[in-house]
């Protein structure tokens, strides 16, 4: 681990960001707990990319069970290719997965087997126990697409049988990951944002919107290349390295995104999946990669060309036609001879790793600085994502000040600014105390705010202060008060 990462997770665990779960037992590796303000950065996280889809796409969001029955999973695929590779130490019995360990047990150093397939999913049983495994065998689900692919029907009636059409997903998926060890880079239990775009195959080439991402430059690894290019997006989909625009159009969206919450560009690629690790489902998948200082390039989006996988597959499996009719050419020259076919929709999937991002927030915002003999540590957070968008501080725990400073408070609050009250030790440590955690702004009441109404705003990233009066704070702060330190 290194040291930064030390310094991220021991303030992540202290501020109550992130704590390993069932700790008072002893933790399981793979699951952590979201504390107080993990939970509201999350939430923060969540709700802006709802929107980013919502009211920047137009799509809608359903909610589908993370329990689904055996025929789904056997259609999907995820019973037959959803593995990994396991080996097992001869002497320590521990597990591991084949390909993040080299001919020795890292543990003990011991032999270890040859390797086994291990199937990813969690199963478990619906109802009492019962012979028929389609009614009462279950699985916890790997990713929530599944949940938009079985209602596809329903979907597209609902959108009066017209395509394209996106429909989104926040919520729980299960791995049962092998080992691991990469705290909530790799878990057990976590969240998915996916967005299902559904589209007919001969539509994949040109997008209504692809104009408004044309110009966005990207920094791509294809997989036939030994290096990286940096390239706009037209260009990308001109040469053919990105294969259409439905494509491209996301890719820069997920750019957009990711950028808008707070992951540097810097630190950000696209890389195209090698033929050999695609997913059994994708005819192309590119992953928006961060550059960690701990693990290196880490998977935290991946946008995948699912093709008409999934639909022809549960059509065929649940015997429920989900193809649509369409009109083709027989012949260029001849246009006004035309026959009617039915062709399956592709799918083109952002899928969004919500736990890596928050990683990814937390290890590319956390800074250390020495102010005047002291380190001062501070989480640089977008002010749009931090938990904590402002903190009321008395200059001193005195009660007049005190007073004023809770009547600050609450003013903030019945505006929906979401404030803390902090007036526990001196204003030096409790300014360190909002830094850490991201607080953008700090309001600090004084004698003069008796006399005149006025207050001071404290900037987190410069410390610099200015002297508003408190009738405009709420104006202030809720346009993110940029503009007063500009």
């Amino acid at each position: 681990m290194s040291k930064k990462e030390e310094d991220v997770m021991e303030l992540a665990r202290r501020r109550g960001f992130i704590w390993a779960a069932f700790e008072i037992y002893g933790g399981a590796s793979g699951f952590f707990d979201y504390g107080p303000l993990g939970t509201a950065l999350k939430k923060k996280i969540e709700t802006l990319w709802r929107e980013f889809y919502t009211l920047g796409e137009g799509f809608y969001e359903i909610e589908t069970t993370t329990l689904g029955i055996r025929p789904i999973f056997e259609a999907s695929g995820h019973l037959e290719c959803f593995m990994d590779k396991m080996v097992e130490c001869k002497s320590c019995r521990g597990l591991f997965r084949a390909d993040h360990v080299g001919e020795r047990c890292p543990d003990c150093g011991g032999e270890l087997s040859g390797p086994q397939d291990f199937n990813l999913m969690f199963k478990t049983r619906i109802g009492a126990v019962s012979d028929d495994k389609a009614r009462s065998e279950a699985f916890l689900r790997p990713e929530t697409a599944q949940g938009m692919f079985v209602n596809f029907p329903r979907l597209l009636r609902f959108h009066r049988n017209k395509l394209p059409f996106g429909i989104i997903q926040v919520g729980r998926a299960y791995r049962n990951e092998i080992s691991p060890r990469q705290g909530i880079i790799r878990l057990r239990e976590f969240t998915l944002a996916e967005a299902e775009v559904f589209v007919l195959p001969h539509e994949k080439s040109k997008h209504p919107r692809f104009h408004e991402v044309e110009s966005v430059t990207m920094r791509l690894k294809p997989n036939y290349m030994d290096e990286e290019l940096e390239t706009t997006v037209k260009d990308a989909v001109e040469r053919k390295i990105i294969t259409h625009e439905y494509l491209g159009y996301h890719m820069a969206r997920v750019q957009q995104f990711l950028e808008k919450i707070g992951i540097p560009l810097a630190k950000l690629r696209f890389r195209q999946h090698e033929r050999d690790e695609m997913a059994h489902y994708a005819e192309d998948c590119w992953d928006a990669e961060f550059l960690s200082e701990r693990f290196g390039w880490v998977e935290i989006v991946g946008v995948a060309d699912r093709g008409d996988y999934d639909l022809r597959a549960h059509s065929l499996k649940a015997k429920a036609d989900m193809s649509i009719p369409v009109t083709a050419s027989k012949s260029e020259k001849m246009e006004e001879e035309s026959r009617s076919l039915s062709v399956f929709p592709h799918v083109i999937e952002p899928s969004y790793g919500i736990d890596r991002i928050i990683y990814a927030l937390l290890e590319s915002s956390f800074h250390k600085e020495e102010v005047r003999g002291e380190v001062r540590r501070v989480l640089r957070l977008k002010t749009h994502v931090a938990p904590v968008e402002v903190a009321v501080l008395p200059l001193l725990n005195r009660e007049p000040l005190v007073n004023k400073a809770r009547e600050v408070f609450q003013m903030l609050r019945r505006h929906r600014i979401f404030a803390e009250f902090d007036a526990s030790g001196s204003i030096g440590r409790r300014y360190r105390r909002q830094d850490e955690i991201g607080t953008p702004f700090c309001i600090t009441i004084d004698y003069e705010t008796l006399e005149n109404d006025t207050v001071t705003i404290r900037d987190r990233d410069s410390m610099k202060q200015v002297r508003v009066s408190i009738s405009e704070l709420p104006a202030k702060l809720s346009c993110v008060c940029e503009s007063i330190f500009a």
